[in-house]
């Protein structure tokens, strides 16, 4: 068995001193945001209680989906580099940008530069020249990471997927699925049409649909909605491949938005016989402590089942209302 822990949107905190020029830029819209907002909300241990926790479970690898940083200052991006450094090797975590690593012209790069061990295949004359998207081969599983990130606009929080990058994914995946791997794909925005409002959204979804119905994949990782979610996309013989987001690692308790989380998948069989079980774990809902949220099988010997939870459970499943509808 296979363990694969999933981490999105760190959004590490507290914010550094920023200059008059940093902030003579977009940066000042999220800057106010930060300080009326995610101030409270995203600053205190409940990032490094989560990350113990999950290092507790002992996965085998760590996929993060993006959103590191805040406003992708350089203070910001180093540190960063020096969050990844603390929780563990750059073949043991695999990282993609969000939004907010590419708050403003300019910042992209200097993440690729801090980050890119944690953003590299295997191959690694595609990581010398920062090319999206990256492989990585970890067991019998297939790790794909996307970038959907991009500067944009102030009060915008969009991100592409664009002909290129699909055309790129979809030959790592041809050549996972003739290796026999099973495939997971990460992305920072949803790919899924609603699934973010239309300020946020992923422009591109189309070739990134397509990518997955003409070549199929086992399972798709995003994050950017804060949200606990499954989707699903159509694959190639019309089986159905889940996509899956998590809430924000950073999120405390009492917000609007479910508090930090991190998904465990537990990765069984072969081709075409593939089992996939999602566990979801992170603070009680009252902030009380870590524990396990759910549990749930997305695939069963190849096949997606119905991802109602399952009666041995170990933890009561609470209705959420960010679960969306199948």
């Amino acid at each position: 068995m296979f363990r694969l822990a999933h981490l999105s949107d760190i959004h590490l905190g507290p914010l550094p001193e920023l200059s008059y020029r940093e902030l003579a830029s977009k940066r000042i819209t999220g800057y106010i945001n930060w300080q009326r907002n995610r101030k409270r909300a995203m600053f205190g241990d409940t990032l490094l209680r989560l990350v113990n926790d999950m290092k507790a479970q002992h996965p085998d690898h760590v996929a993060v989906t993006g959103d590191l940083v805040n406003l992708a200052s350089k203070q910001e991006i180093i540190g960063a580099r020096l969050w990844l450094e603390d929780m563990g090797k750059p073949d043991w975590v695999s990282v993609i940008p969000g939004n907010h690593d590419a708050y403003v012209p300019g910042a992209l790069k200097r993440a690729y530069r801090e980050w890119h061990p944690y953003m590299m295949g295997d191959h690694r004359l595609g990581a010398e020249a920062k090319h999206f998207p990256y492989l990585r081969v970890r067991g019998p599983v297939a790790i794909i990471g996307t970038s959907s990130a991009e500067a944009t606009a102030p009060f915008f929080a969009t991100g592409s997927f664009k002909r290129g990058q699909a055309l790129r994914t979809a030959k790592l995946l041809a050549e996972a699925k003739e290796r026999g791997l099973f495939r997971v794909v990460m992305i920072h925005h949803p790919p899924i049409s609603g699934a973010a409002a239309w300020s946020k959204r992923l422009i591109g979804k189309q070739f990134f649909s397509k990518v997955i119905h003409d070549v199929g994949a086992e399972l798709v990782l995003h994050g950017h909605t804060h949200l606990d979610t499954i989707y699903w996309l159509t694959g190639p013989s019309g089986e159905k491949v889940p996509v899956v987001g998590v809430p924000s690692a950073s999120q405390s308790a009492g917000s609007s938005k479910p508090p930090s989380r991190y998904n465990l998948f537990e990765i069984e069989g072969g081709p075409g016989q593939w089992s996939l079980t999602q566990r979801e774990r992170g603070l009680r809902l009252d902030g009380s402590g870590i524990d396990w949220i759910r549990e749930r099988q997305l695939l069963s010997n190849g096949t997606a089942i119905d991802p109602r939870p399952r009666a041995d459970a170990k933890a009561p499943v609470p209705e959420l209302n960010s679960e969306t509808a199948l």
